[in-house]
């Protein structure tokens, strides 16, 4: 079997840029360019920590949580206006945790739980019978989580929600 070894890798492909590495060409256009008329402005100054994220991690979770309610599978349709609405709400919300960088496990945990729920089919059949991507972001995802101490998915646990 003949694997990649990271030993063979040249320094371009080990280093990771900057923010301030403005050779991404396109990259460096696209994040000097505003945002979107009617958006949300969720950028935040550097700071230590990911209160932002964190806070957008809870947003997220408390709107999804509420979708999840209103979805009634025997009657897909019924709510269904309310809920496209409420999707639609959400878009600013994953922006700006696609966004912000984390700089915390914790804010790396936010952007791990919503990569959960934006790619959710990856966990609807065991590891072993999915794909090779799809596997390997799952496993990532749930590595992140693990390390963090949080569940990778919305899933309420409790059974006053259910």
């Amino acid at each position: 079997m003949n694997t990649p070894s990271f030993l063979s890798l040249n320094e371009a492909q080990t280093s990771l840029p900057s923010p301030s590495d403005r050779r991404g060409g396109d990259r460096a256009t696209r994040a000097s360019r505003p945002w979107s008329a009617g958006l949300l402005d969720l950028r935040m100054e550097a700071t230590d920590d990911d209160s932002n994220l964190i806070a957008l991690g809870k947003q997220l979770e408390q709107a999804v949580t509420k979708i999840r309610r209103l979805y009634d599978p025997a009657s897909p349709d019924s709510n269904l206006e309310l809920i496209e609405s409420m999707l639609v709400s959400l878009e600013p919300i994953e922006q700006a945790i696609m966004a912000i960088p984390a700089r915390t496990i914790a804010g790396l945990s936010v952007k791990a739980r919503h990569v959960a729920y934006v790619i959710s089919e990856h966990w609807d059949a065991p590891i072993d019978q999915i794909d090779w991507d799809a596997r390997a972001v799952r496993s990532l995802v749930e590595a992140v989580c693990k390390v963090a101490c949080i569940p990778f998915s919305f899933e309420s646990n409790s059974k006053e929600d259910k």
